[in-house]
Protein backbone atom coordinates (compact mmCIF):
# COMPACT_ATOMS: atom_id res chain seq x y z
CA UNK A 1 0.00 0.00 0.00
CA UNK A 2 2.93 2.12 0.39
CA UNK A 3 4.22 1.82 -2.84
CA UNK A 4 1.11 2.51 -4.41
CA UNK A 5 0.30 6.03 -2.52
CA UNK A 6 3.89 6.64 -3.89
CA UNK A 7 3.31 6.37 -7.44
CA UNK A 8 0.14 8.81 -7.13
CA UNK A 9 0.22 11.70 -8.89
CA UNK A 10 -2.32 14.44 -7.92
CA UNK A 11 -3.79 16.33 -11.01
CA UNK A 12 -2.93 19.34 -10.70
CA UNK A 13 -5.91 21.71 -10.92
CA UNK A 14 -8.82 19.21 -9.19
CA UNK A 15 -11.19 21.44 -7.66
CA UNK A 16 -11.47 20.84 -3.62
CA UNK A 17 -15.24 19.94 -3.92
CA UNK A 18 -14.60 17.01 -5.86
CA UNK A 19 -11.33 16.07 -3.29
CA UNK A 20 -14.02 16.40 -0.68
CA UNK A 21 -17.24 15.06 -2.32
CA UNK A 22 -18.20 12.66 -4.34
CA UNK A 23 -14.83 11.76 -5.67
CA UNK A 24 -13.14 10.55 -1.73
CA UNK A 25 -16.34 8.93 -0.68
CA UNK A 26 -16.15 6.96 -3.34
CA UNK A 27 -12.75 5.58 -2.97
CA UNK A 28 -13.17 5.94 0.57
CA UNK A 29 -15.98 3.18 0.03
CA UNK A 30 -13.81 0.81 -2.44
CA UNK A 31 -11.06 0.81 -0.10
CA UNK A 32 -13.10 -1.78 1.62
CA UNK A 33 -12.89 -3.79 -2.08
CA UNK A 34 -9.46 -3.67 -2.03
CA UNK A 35 -8.92 -5.02 1.12
CA UNK A 36 -10.77 -8.01 0.56
CA UNK A 37 -9.28 -8.54 -2.89
CA UNK A 38 -5.73 -8.40 -1.18
CA UNK A 39 -6.52 -11.92 0.50
CA UNK A 40 -7.78 -13.54 -2.74
CA UNK A 41 -3.93 -12.78 -4.49
CA UNK A 42 -1.40 -15.49 -4.67
CA UNK A 43 -1.38 -18.21 -2.28
CA UNK A 44 -5.25 -18.76 -2.03
CA UNK A 45 -6.61 -21.23 -3.68
CA UNK A 46 -9.59 -20.15 -6.14
CA UNK A 47 -11.25 -23.34 -6.47
CA UNK A 48 -12.43 -22.53 -2.76
CA UNK A 49 -13.26 -18.96 -3.47
CA UNK A 50 -15.94 -16.98 -4.05
CA UNK A 51 -15.16 -15.07 -7.78
CA UNK A 52 -13.38 -12.00 -7.42
CA UNK A 53 -15.17 -8.95 -7.79
CA UNK A 54 -13.47 -6.12 -10.26
CA UNK A 55 -14.46 -2.79 -11.02
CA UNK A 56 -14.59 -1.81 -14.62
CA UNK A 57 -15.59 2.23 -15.05
CA UNK A 58 -16.15 3.94 -18.32
CA UNK A 59 -17.81 7.25 -18.44
CA UNK A 60 -19.98 7.09 -21.84
CA UNK A 61 -23.43 5.44 -21.94
CA UNK A 62 -24.32 1.59 -23.44
CA UNK A 63 -23.58 1.22 -26.82
CA UNK A 64 -20.73 3.69 -26.84
CA UNK A 65 -17.33 2.44 -28.26
CA UNK A 66 -16.26 2.40 -24.44
CA UNK A 67 -19.05 0.34 -22.89
CA UNK A 68 -18.98 -1.90 -26.27
CA UNK A 69 -15.02 -2.50 -25.44
CA UNK A 70 -15.30 -2.93 -21.56
CA UNK A 71 -18.61 -5.31 -22.13
CA UNK A 72 -16.46 -7.06 -24.63
CA UNK A 73 -13.61 -7.59 -21.91
CA UNK A 74 -16.09 -8.31 -19.49
CA UNK A 75 -16.96 -10.80 -20.89
CA UNK A 76 -14.13 -12.99 -22.23
CA UNK A 77 -12.06 -12.75 -18.87
CA UNK A 78 -15.36 -14.23 -16.89
CA UNK A 79 -15.34 -16.96 -19.86
CA UNK A 80 -11.81 -17.72 -20.16
CA UNK A 81 -11.08 -17.61 -16.00
CA UNK A 82 -13.83 -19.91 -15.48
CA UNK A 83 -15.79 -17.83 -13.30
CA UNK A 84 -12.94 -16.89 -10.83
CA UNK A 85 -13.36 -13.28 -11.83
CA UNK A 86 -16.41 -11.28 -11.53
CA UNK A 87 -16.26 -7.92 -13.47
CA UNK A 88 -18.75 -5.39 -12.71
CA UNK A 89 -18.91 -2.28 -15.91
CA UNK A 90 -20.13 1.00 -14.40
CA UNK A 91 -20.96 3.25 -17.11
CA UNK A 92 -23.04 6.84 -17.36
CA UNK A 93 -20.32 8.60 -15.67
CA UNK A 94 -21.62 6.93 -12.47
CA UNK A 95 -18.08 7.01 -10.51
CA UNK A 96 -17.63 10.54 -11.92
CA UNK A 97 -15.77 12.28 -14.86
CA UNK A 98 -12.56 10.53 -16.48
CA UNK A 99 -10.64 12.92 -14.21
CA UNK A 100 -12.48 11.45 -11.38
CA UNK A 101 -11.66 7.60 -12.53
CA UNK A 102 -8.71 8.25 -13.32
CA UNK A 103 -7.55 9.51 -9.71
CA UNK A 104 -9.92 6.18 -8.51
CA UNK A 105 -7.55 4.13 -11.06
CA UNK A 106 -4.66 5.43 -9.19
CA UNK A 107 -5.96 4.78 -5.57
CA UNK A 108 -6.99 1.30 -5.94
CA UNK A 109 -10.73 1.76 -5.36
CA UNK A 110 -11.35 1.14 -9.38
CA UNK A 111 -9.41 -1.90 -10.79
CA UNK A 112 -10.06 -1.07 -14.67
CA UNK A 113 -11.20 2.00 -16.40
CA UNK A 114 -11.52 2.85 -20.26
CA UNK A 115 -10.13 6.58 -20.62
CA UNK A 116 -9.91 8.46 -23.53
CA UNK A 117 -6.08 9.17 -24.29
CA UNK A 118 -6.00 12.83 -24.40
CA UNK A 119 -7.40 13.36 -20.46
CA UNK A 120 -4.29 11.19 -19.66
CA UNK A 121 -1.50 14.39 -20.42
CA UNK A 122 -1.72 16.14 -17.23
CA UNK A 123 -0.89 12.85 -15.63
CA UNK A 124 1.84 12.07 -18.32
CA UNK A 125 2.96 14.17 -20.76
CA UNK A 126 4.34 11.68 -23.77
CA UNK A 127 1.02 10.32 -23.96
CA UNK A 128 -0.24 14.17 -25.45
CA UNK A 129 1.86 12.43 -28.82
CA UNK A 130 -1.01 10.44 -30.24
CA UNK A 131 -3.16 13.27 -30.32
CA UNK A 132 -0.89 15.32 -33.00
CA UNK A 133 -3.28 16.67 -35.17
CA UNK A 134 -3.66 14.66 -39.19
CA UNK A 135 -0.71 12.23 -37.61
CA UNK A 136 -2.67 9.15 -39.15
CA UNK A 137 -4.23 8.70 -42.79
CA UNK A 138 -6.26 6.10 -42.03
CA UNK A 139 -7.35 3.42 -39.15
CA UNK A 140 -5.11 1.10 -40.43
CA UNK A 141 -2.03 2.79 -40.25
CA UNK A 142 -2.81 4.13 -36.00
CA UNK A 143 -3.57 0.43 -35.67
CA UNK A 144 -0.19 -0.54 -37.05
CA UNK A 145 1.54 2.23 -34.99
CA UNK A 146 -0.68 1.37 -31.78
CA UNK A 147 0.00 -1.98 -31.33
CA UNK A 148 3.62 -2.01 -32.27
CA UNK A 149 6.44 -1.14 -30.32
CA UNK A 150 5.68 2.67 -29.86
CA UNK A 151 2.16 2.09 -28.92
CA UNK A 152 3.59 -0.28 -26.03
CA UNK A 153 6.34 2.30 -24.89
CA UNK A 154 3.51 5.10 -24.62
CA UNK A 155 1.49 2.66 -22.71
CA UNK A 156 4.40 1.83 -20.43
CA UNK A 157 5.17 5.55 -19.53
CA UNK A 158 1.92 5.06 -17.13
CA UNK A 159 3.60 3.14 -14.81
CA UNK A 160 5.26 6.21 -13.49
CA UNK A 161 1.71 7.52 -11.87
CA UNK A 162 0.44 4.14 -10.40
CA UNK A 163 -1.14 2.88 -13.88
CA UNK A 164 -0.91 -0.36 -16.29
CA UNK A 165 -1.70 0.37 -19.74
CA UNK A 166 -3.18 -2.72 -20.73
CA UNK A 167 -4.12 -2.16 -24.55
CA UNK A 168 -5.64 0.65 -26.64
CA UNK A 169 -9.18 0.93 -28.15
CA UNK A 170 -10.39 3.64 -30.07
CA UNK A 171 -12.79 6.70 -29.92
CA UNK A 172 -12.19 7.58 -33.68
CA UNK A 173 -11.32 10.67 -35.67
CA UNK A 174 -12.00 13.89 -34.07
CA UNK A 175 -14.81 15.90 -36.40
CA UNK A 176 -15.99 19.21 -35.31
CA UNK A 177 -19.89 20.11 -34.93
CA UNK A 178 -20.97 24.10 -34.52
CA UNK A 179 -24.19 25.85 -34.37
CA UNK A 180 -22.78 29.59 -36.19
CA UNK A 181 -21.71 28.28 -39.74
CA UNK A 182 -20.18 26.06 -41.65
CA UNK A 183 -16.58 25.33 -41.37
CA UNK A 184 -14.91 25.03 -45.06
CA UNK A 185 -11.64 26.40 -44.45
CA UNK A 186 -9.52 27.16 -40.96
CA UNK A 187 -10.49 30.20 -41.01
CA UNK A 188 -14.23 29.71 -40.76
CA UNK A 189 -13.15 27.94 -36.86
CA UNK A 190 -12.30 31.84 -36.04
CA UNK A 191 -13.87 32.80 -32.89
CA UNK A 192 -15.80 29.63 -32.33
CA UNK A 193 -16.39 28.52 -28.50
CA UNK A 194 -15.41 25.00 -28.98
CA UNK A 195 -16.01 22.35 -25.94
CA UNK A 196 -12.70 20.83 -25.94
CA UNK A 197 -11.21 17.73 -24.11
CA UNK A 198 -9.48 18.63 -20.86
CA UNK A 199 -6.09 18.35 -22.26
CA UNK A 200 -3.80 20.97 -23.05
CA UNK A 201 -2.91 19.79 -26.29
CA UNK A 202 -6.66 19.81 -27.45
CA UNK A 203 -6.69 23.29 -25.65
CA UNK A 204 -3.36 24.63 -27.53
CA UNK A 205 -4.36 22.92 -31.19
CA UNK A 206 -7.96 24.72 -31.18
CA UNK A 207 -6.03 27.82 -29.71
CA UNK A 208 -4.16 27.76 -32.94
CA UNK A 209 -6.66 27.29 -35.43
CA UNK A 210 -8.24 30.98 -33.56
CA UNK A 211 -10.86 28.93 -32.10
CA UNK A 212 -11.83 29.77 -28.17
CA UNK A 213 -11.06 26.27 -26.97
CA UNK A 214 -13.54 25.70 -23.17
CA UNK A 215 -12.25 22.65 -21.81
CA UNK A 216 -14.85 20.62 -19.96
CA UNK A 217 -16.25 17.50 -19.07
CA UNK A 218 -19.14 15.45 -20.93
CA UNK A 219 -21.40 15.62 -22.19
CA UNK A 220 -22.34 18.83 -22.93
CA UNK A 221 -25.68 18.96 -24.24
CA UNK A 222 -27.52 21.56 -22.10
CA UNK A 223 -24.23 23.65 -22.96
CA UNK A 224 -24.80 23.65 -26.43
CA UNK A 225 -28.97 23.96 -26.11
CA UNK A 226 -28.38 26.99 -23.90
CA UNK A 227 -25.43 28.85 -26.48
CA UNK A 228 -22.85 28.81 -23.57
CA UNK A 229 -20.53 26.89 -26.23
CA UNK A 230 -20.99 27.31 -30.14
CA UNK A 231 -19.99 23.47 -30.79
CA UNK A 232 -17.74 20.38 -29.84
CA UNK A 233 -14.96 18.07 -31.75
CA UNK A 234 -15.97 14.40 -31.43
CA UNK A 235 -16.04 11.02 -33.52
CA UNK A 236 -19.32 10.42 -35.07
CA UNK A 237 -20.52 7.70 -32.94
CA UNK A 238 -20.73 10.50 -30.44
CA UNK A 239 -22.03 12.85 -32.16
CA UNK A 240 -24.99 10.96 -33.24
CA UNK A 241 -25.53 8.99 -29.92
CA UNK A 242 -25.56 12.30 -28.10
CA UNK A 243 -28.22 13.49 -29.74
CA UNK A 244 -26.16 16.55 -31.22
CA UNK A 245 -28.56 17.03 -34.45
CA UNK A 246 -30.49 18.68 -31.89
CA UNK A 247 -28.26 21.40 -30.39
CA UNK A 248 -25.87 21.62 -33.54
CA UNK A 249 -26.69 22.29 -36.97
CA UNK A 250 -22.91 21.83 -38.82
CA UNK A 251 -20.86 19.21 -39.18
CA UNK A 252 -17.61 19.28 -40.90
CA UNK A 253 -15.77 15.93 -41.76
CA UNK A 254 -11.79 17.35 -40.48
CA UNK A 255 -10.70 14.08 -38.67
CA UNK A 256 -8.40 16.26 -37.39
CA UNK A 257 -7.41 14.05 -34.39
CA UNK A 258 -7.26 10.19 -34.06
CA UNK A 259 -8.40 9.66 -30.84
CA UNK A 260 -7.40 6.57 -28.72
CA UNK A 261 -8.74 5.07 -25.61
CA UNK A 262 -6.56 3.79 -23.06
CA UNK A 263 -7.47 0.56 -21.58
CA UNK A 264 -6.14 0.53 -18.05
CA UNK A 265 -5.55 -1.05 -14.68
CA UNK A 266 -4.50 -0.21 -11.51
CA UNK A 267 -0.43 -1.19 -11.31
CA UNK A 268 -0.19 -2.48 -7.66
CA UNK A 269 -3.60 -4.56 -8.08
CA UNK A 270 -2.65 -5.73 -11.84
CA UNK A 271 1.23 -6.42 -10.63
CA UNK A 272 0.05 -8.51 -7.33
CA UNK A 273 -1.97 -11.06 -9.92
CA UNK A 274 -0.44 -14.40 -10.38
CA UNK A 275 1.33 -14.72 -13.77
CA UNK A 276 -1.29 -16.63 -15.74
CA UNK A 277 -3.95 -14.40 -14.43
CA UNK A 278 -1.88 -11.21 -15.71
CA UNK A 279 -1.32 -12.51 -19.03
CA UNK A 280 -5.22 -13.46 -19.02
CA UNK A 281 -5.98 -9.63 -18.45
CA UNK A 282 -3.41 -8.32 -20.97
CA UNK A 283 -5.12 -11.16 -23.96
CA UNK A 284 -8.65 -10.65 -22.84
CA UNK A 285 -7.98 -6.57 -23.59
CA UNK A 286 -6.10 -6.88 -26.22
CA UNK A 287 -9.09 -8.93 -27.87
CA UNK A 288 -11.97 -6.65 -26.65
CA UNK A 289 -9.49 -3.99 -28.52
CA UNK A 290 -10.06 -5.62 -31.61
CA UNK A 291 -13.33 -6.31 -31.51
CA UNK A 292 -14.38 -2.69 -30.38
CA UNK A 293 -12.41 -1.05 -33.47
CA UNK A 294 -14.16 -3.63 -36.11
CA UNK A 295 -16.99 -2.47 -34.50
CA UNK A 296 -16.68 0.98 -33.96
CA UNK A 297 -15.66 1.18 -38.10
CA UNK A 298 -18.59 -0.83 -39.20
CA UNK A 299 -21.00 1.63 -38.28
CA UNK A 300 -19.37 5.02 -39.66
CA UNK A 301 -20.97 5.20 -42.54
CA UNK A 302 -24.38 4.40 -40.73
CA UNK A 303 -23.77 7.22 -38.31
CA UNK A 304 -23.03 9.65 -41.00
CA UNK A 305 -26.33 9.11 -43.03
CA UNK A 306 -28.46 9.05 -39.42
CA UNK A 307 -26.98 12.63 -38.82
CA UNK A 308 -27.48 13.88 -42.06
CA UNK A 309 -31.02 12.43 -42.37
CA UNK A 310 -31.75 14.24 -38.55
CA UNK A 311 -30.65 17.27 -40.62
CA UNK A 312 -27.06 17.90 -40.04
CA UNK A 313 -25.42 20.76 -42.47
CA UNK A 314 -22.17 18.06 -43.71
CA UNK A 315 -18.85 19.64 -45.14
CA UNK A 316 -17.79 16.30 -46.85
CA UNK A 317 -14.71 17.93 -47.83
CA UNK A 318 -12.76 20.72 -45.88
CA UNK A 319 -9.49 22.26 -46.77
CA UNK A 320 -7.96 20.14 -44.53
CA UNK A 321 -4.59 21.76 -46.22
CA UNK A 322 -5.32 25.29 -44.16
CA UNK A 323 -6.08 23.25 -41.32
CA UNK A 324 -2.60 21.40 -41.36
CA UNK A 325 -0.33 24.36 -42.43
CA UNK A 326 -1.78 26.42 -38.93
CA UNK A 327 -1.73 23.12 -36.96
CA UNK A 328 1.72 21.89 -37.71
CA UNK A 329 3.39 24.93 -35.66
CA UNK A 330 2.80 22.79 -32.63
CA UNK A 331 5.59 20.74 -33.21
CA UNK A 332 7.76 23.54 -32.00
CA UNK A 333 5.17 24.36 -29.16
CA UNK A 334 6.46 24.39 -26.12
CA UNK A 335 3.71 21.52 -25.31
CA UNK A 336 6.68 18.74 -26.72
CA UNK A 337 9.74 21.08 -25.37
CA UNK A 338 10.42 18.60 -22.23
CA UNK A 339 12.81 15.83 -23.50
CA UNK A 340 11.13 12.47 -23.27
CA UNK A 341 7.72 13.97 -25.13
CA UNK A 342 9.79 15.57 -27.82
CA UNK A 343 11.62 12.14 -27.75
CA UNK A 344 8.30 10.21 -28.04
CA UNK A 345 7.14 12.70 -31.21
CA UNK A 346 9.96 11.96 -33.03
CA UNK A 347 9.29 8.35 -32.46
CA UNK A 348 5.58 8.43 -33.15
CA UNK A 349 6.48 10.81 -36.42
CA UNK A 350 9.40 8.66 -38.08
CA UNK A 351 6.68 5.47 -37.10
CA UNK A 352 4.26 7.52 -40.19
CA UNK A 353 7.41 8.98 -41.96
CA UNK A 354 6.84 12.09 -41.53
Amino acid sequence: MHRLFRAIRPLPSIPACCRRGRVLRRVLAAALTVACLAALLPGTSRAASAAVELTLAVVTTPGSAQHVCAERFRQLLEERSQGAYRVVVHHSGTLGTETEILQQLQLGGVQLAIITLGVLDPFVPEVKVLDYPFLFRDAAEADRVLDGPVGRALLDTLERVGLKGLHFSENGFRHLTNNVRPVRTVDDVRGLKIRVLESTLHRELWRALDANPTPMGWPVYAELQQGAIDGQENPLWVIAEYRMPEVQRHLSLTGHVYSAHADLANLAWFNGLPQADRALVMQCMANAAAHQRAYNREKDAGYLRRLREAGMQVVDAPDLASFRARADALRQSPLFAEPRTRDMLARVLAAVGR
